[in-house]
């Protein structure tokens, strides 16, 4: 379990000590507060030590960390401690990370959340259990751990950052909450209720937002198509699109709802998905960049390729219908290596079944390809030559006939 040395964690400690589980402790010391820092890893080693309880202790500069990533020291002690953590249950096979989170430690949750703008989620407090984290004191307030703490002589370290104003919930701790508590004496036993209705309407909104994601939401491969045409009968649209879009790191929120009545062509990106009005739906897919590297080269007598696509090339002695996994080639009419790289403005081909050469701009805007779509196509070359619209078109160029002596049978996979 995550022990940092003061009376929420060691009350945890301690319970689990006592109630005899299967348990190992595992230390963060971030070396923020220089002597005060090296003694909650002493006390909270020696601690174990003297209950032969096994402890894992890692020391971190959090300070650099913070600043190479341009982070809070909040933000960046948190991610090194979870990262820590799941590499620590990896690698020596633990089933649970254990923290002493408890209900005070949810409503300033809640409170910081509130005062920066959330949704349900920021609402519904900490969760007991998220993934592979469990927090057994939710429940209890931080009075009822001190009063178990001093009825059971538990020994534990003060903090003193934990006096200081400096950091949001500190001030909510010090500041707001005990007012909200002199106002409202019965105050977390109501935030409990509040709680509990807060995740019903949540599992209400998530319920309807799934069965409503089947109407309006197509799957196409490595895309997500939001067809607004069924979307906007949907009086409150926005709420499901916020539903079906915050796990993907968006938060210009009113720009993703004015998108729904912007030009084909306008683009939202978070830090790793791009989201696009075109025509008649929104598209959503993973931020790529064309760059130079995206060219490979294909040498000739190779039966495989597996990178970027996985494609298979044989030899045969006759022709079958070609489709869109599948070509037919003249393999004397050939230059290699073959090229495989994405389309650029300018590029023309002689589409299989028709007389005269087409740019490939024209091409994809006739099959109605989004700029997604458009920039994830590969072309496969011979000589910059387009030989084929991978998955899409042949070029009759290279085409087989009856006529051909070598045929070569290009399949993607």
């Amino acid at each position: 379990m995550a022990t940092s040395g003061g009376i929420d964690s060691m009350v945890l400690v301690h319970l689990l000590h006592q109630l005899k589980y299967d348990f190992a402790v595992a230390h963060c010391n971030f070396q923020l507060r220089g002597e005060e820092s090296d003694g909650d890893e002493a006390f909270v080693t020696s601690f174990c030590k003297e209950r032969q309880i096994e402890v894992f202790v890692q020391k971190f500069d959090t300070a650099k960390f913070a600043e190479d990533y341009k982070l809070s020291i909040q933000l960046a002690a948190r991610k090194l401690r979870y990262g820590w953590f799941y590499e620590l249950i990896d690698k020596e096979h633990f089933d649970y990370i254990l923290t002493a989170h408890h209900l005070d430690d949810s409503l300033e949750t809640f409170l910081i959340n509130l005062s920066r703008g959330t949704g349900l989620d920021g609402l519904t407090g900490i969760p007991n259990q998220n993934e592979r984290i469990i927090r057994p004191l939710l429940s209890f307030s931080r009075l009822d751990i001190e009063h178990y703490a001093k009825a059971n002589a538990v020994q534990w370290r003060e903090d003193s950052s934990n006096a200081s104003d400096k950091y949001l919930r500190n001030k909510l701790r010090h500041d707001v909450v005990p007012v909200l508590k002199e106002l409202h004496p019965n105050l977390l036993a109501s935030f409990e209720n509040t709680l509990e209705h807060l995740k019903q309407a949540q599992s209400l909104v998530e319920d309807a937002s799934k069965l409503v994601y089947k109407i309006v939401v197509k799957e196409e491969k490595h895309l997500l198509k939001f067809q607004l045409k069924e979307l906007l009968k949907l009086p409150n649209y926005k709420a499901y699109l916020f539903q079906w879009l915050k796990n993907y790191g968006f938060t210009a929120w009113d720009d993703i709802y004015n998108l729904v009545e912007a030009q084909s062509g306008k683009q939202i990106y978070s830090e790793h998905y791009c989201l696009l009005k075109d025509r008649d739906c929104l598209i959503l897919s993973l931020k790529e960049e064309a760059t130079a590297t995206d060219i490979y080269l294909i040498d000739k007598n190779v039966s495989q390729v597996n990178i970027p696509l996985k494609f298979e090339f044989c030899n045969v002695g006759d022709i079958s219908e070609s489709n869109s996994n599948s070509i037919f080639v003249d393999e004397e009419k050939l230059l290699f290596p073959l090229v495989l790289r994405r389309w650029q403005e300018g590029d023309f081909f002689y589409p299989a079944g028709m007389l005269g050469k087409k740019k490939v701009s024209k091409y994809f805007k006739d099959e109605k390809l989004s700029l997604i779509e458009k920039s994830n196509q590969w072309l496969l070359c011979s000589d910059n030559q387009i030989i084929w619209i991978v998955g899409m078109r042949q070029d009759e160029r290279f085409k087989a006939t009856s006529n051909t002596i070598k045929i070569l049978k290009i399949t993607i996979q």
